[in-house]
């Protein structure tokens, strides 16, 4: 069992509970899945691309992942409908906790000039969003082998009803939220 797992259900899960008044253990909020999707604009000139960031997003997650397709054609984009555009990964269980635990504790301190996170970036139902410009913060990537920076946006799906306790939980497991 990972660590933040562990200690979600020893101590967040008290803790939580006790700021937010819980009566049950299971209202308290907790990690449903971390989706990550990166699109590849380019990837409609040239399908070696999009291999690339699908490449980058299978070593980063150490799972399988997901060609997204365009679901209908914009011709200012040059894109028509079935095009491939993107890829993405669910993580649920434990590959998640171990995703998020190499997230807060080796990407982000990588990240140039970093300060925070912002802890506005919620959606109203305790879900977040956060969005990377470059690939090269996880250490899994080797800055040699890659032939482009390519960002992506990684999504925190929580069971939590509101934005304050979303973000309870999130900086519980450690995330580093801006002052």
């Amino acid at each position: 069992m990972s660590r933040l797992r562990e200690q979600y259900q020893n101590e967040i899960v008290g803790t939580l509970m006790k700021k937010f008044g819980y009566k049950n253990v299971m209202q308290v909020p907790k990690l449903e899945k971390i989706v990550l999707n990166m699109g590849v604009g380019e990837a409609k000139e040239n399908a070696k691309i999009l291999e690339a960031a699908v490449k980058d997003m299978e070593t980063i997650t150490g799972q399988k992942a997901v060609v997204t397709k365009a679901k209908n054609s914009v011709a200012n984009f040059k894109i028509r409908e079935g095009m491939s555009i993107g890829c993405k990964v669910t993580l649920r269980g434990e590959k998640m906790y171990e995703f998020l635990d190499r997230l807060v504790n080796l990407a982000l301190p990588r990240v140039r000039d970093f300060r925070g996170i912002n802890p506005n970036a919620f959606d109203g139902r305790g879900n977040y969003a956060l969005g990377i410009k470059e690939q090269l913060i996880f250490p899994e990537i080797e800055y040699d082998k890659i032939d482009k920076i390519r960002g992506m946006d990684v999504i925190f799906v929580t069971t939590a009803k509101t934005d304050e306790e979303g973000r309870e939980l999130l900086a519980q497991f450690g995330m580093p939220f801006a002052k």
